[in-house]
Formats: structure tokens, sequence, C-alpha cells
């Protein structure tokens, strides 16, 4: 029988494309493309109006590639090009120093500060209520409802109010930013510690009652550890959510730094390359806090055993 020959490098290259096609790679690098083309055309299309108005102010002729370069180039534009926020970006984060204002790192830092502060506590609150909850039936009963309605509220609304309250009081700064994140981050952390306290089978609950184990015991021994996985999937959301108070928090005081007030800045003088650079850095702050948390509930699902 004769060998069939088959070039090496031909089942290697189809192997390697293989496991990429296979993984997360290639499908987020095509999503990310058609989301980029996307962007330019709604760019283009957005960006035209005012770019016939300059050719019509202007003298000469003017041809189609004239026009598109146009279209994602104008210094204020209804919608900026990926280009041009991604310029803006390296220069905002790279091209200043840290400690200007001019930096999307120092705003980043503030609003990062207010965001951890606010999801520190709000996971904390959530937690305590989620024990409040399981262990008491008419806590259960009163105390849910409430905290479901509590999120009917515009969080538009809400800020505001908390912002001038305590500024009343001589609380601003920091505090009040993280309370209205408190407020954002505390629901999803809540509704995920119930049901992963009463994630247990009951035929679990039975032998820990088997050995005579206490309330406390059958808590740390049983339903903590089972509502791990619910924990860390929680906080991600409650994470994202904290961010977002944050931003809110920073848009009624017109506060010197912040992701908010870079914002509002670009809201008020039409630097709309300015906005879309911001509300990147706050989606990449969003990941980066999203990440970490994932990284720390892989290792502690390792070490403690739990269902993951």
């Amino acid at each position: 029988m004769s060998a069939i020959a088959v070039p090496g490098g031909a089942i290697g290259r189809s192997g390697i494309w293989a496991r990429a096609s296979g993984g997360t790679a290639v499908p987020v690098l095509i999503v990310v493309l058609a989301i980029l083309a996307v962007w330019y055309l709604a760019a283009i299309w957005l960006n035209a109006p005012w770019q016939l108005q300059i050719f019509a102010r202007g003298e000469g002729d003017w041809t189609w590639v004239d026009f598109l370069a146009g279209t994602m180039s104008q210094d204020r534009p209804l919608l900026p090009a990926p280009h041009q926020v991604a310029v803006e970006l390296w220069n905002s984060v790279v091209g200043q120093n840290v400690t200007s204002r001019r930096s999307l790192v120092y705003h980043a830092w503030i609003t990062l500060s207010a965001t951890l502060l606010g999801f520190v506590m709000g996971t904390v609150l959530g937690i305590l209520l989620a024990v409040l909850i399981v262990h008491n039936r008419a806590m259960d009963r009163s105390l849910m409802p409430w905290i479901i309605a509590s999120q009917t509220i515009p969080i538009l609304a809400i800020a505001p109010m908390v912002v001038v309250v305590l500024a009343s009081i001589g609380m601003t700064g920091l505090v009040p930013k993280a309370l209205i994140s408190t407020y954002l981050s505390f629901f999803p952390v809540v509704v995920g510690m119930v049901k992963g306290f009463r994630s247990p089978d009951t035929i679990q609950l039975d032998l820990m009652r088997t050995y005579h184990a206490s309330q406390g015991q059958t808590f740390w021994k049983l339903r903590f550890p089972s509502a791990l996985p619910y924990l860390f999937t929680s906080m991600k959301v409650g994470v994202a959510a904290s961010l977002v108070g944050a931003i809110v928090g920073e848009l009624p005081t017109g506060a010197a730094g912040g992701l908010g007030s870079r914002l509002l800045a670009g809201s008020y003088y039409g630097q709309t390359v300015q906005i879309w650079s911001a509300l990147l850095m706050a989606a990449a702050l969003s990941a980066m806090l999203i990440l970490a948390i994932g990284t720390v509930q892989r290792i502690v699902l390792a070490r403690t055993g739990a269902r993951p």
C-alpha cells in the first residue's frame, strides 16, 4: 500500500485554525470587525449633511473620496469615526501625565474610587440582607418586595436628591457617589445570594440536622460554600452597576473630576470625540473589574472545592 504524502504545514495550519475557531478568539474578532464596519457606515451617514454644507460653502469641486474623508475627520462630528476616538484615547491616556486633568487615567481613578467603595458597601449590604431573608420568613415576605420595588425608581431621579441632601449636611465628594453606587450594586447581590443560600438540596440540609448541626454551622459549612458561585456572578453584575452609579453621581454636581464630569464637559462644548473616548474608557474600566472578579472567582472556587 502506497503512502499518501500530505504536507505537514497544511495539517499544522488547519489544526491551528480549528483550535482558534473552536475557541472564542475568532467569534469575538468577527463581532468586533462587524461593529467597526457598522460604526464607520453610521459615521458617514450621520456626518454627511454637515459635510455637504461645508462643501456648499466652499469653492471648487469635490470627489467622493473627499466626501468620505471629510465625514470621518470633522472637528465636532455628530458621530466620530472609530479612528478619531482611538486617537483621542491615545492622547488622553498615553500623551498626558496621569496627574493632569486632561488625562483620562486621572478621571478614571476618581470614578474608580467611588465605584469600589460603593461596590464593597453594596456587596456587604446585599449579603446581610440575603442572610436575613433566608433565615427569617417574616423578613422574606416583608423586605424582599421593597427591595425589588426600590429598583423601579430611576437612578437619574435619585442621584440629584442624594447629592443635594448629603451636601446640606456637609457630605460631599466621594461619599455621595459611593452611596449611589451602593444603591445600584446591592440588588443583584441580594437576589443572587438568596438563590445561593437556598441552593443546597433538601437531603443535604437533612444530613446536617442528622449531625445535630446548629444554624450557624449549617450556614458556614453548607449554605455559604454552596452560594459562592452565585456570589461571584452577582458581584460581576454589581460592579458594572456600581460603575454606572459612580458616573451618574458625578453628573448632578458637575464634579471637577471623574468620567462623569468628562462626559458633562464634552456635552457642554459639543466635543463628541471626548464623550466617546470617556465612554470607551468607562467600558474598559468595567471590563477590567469584571475580569478581576473572575480571576478571584477561579482561585476561590478551586481552593474551596465549590461547584463552578
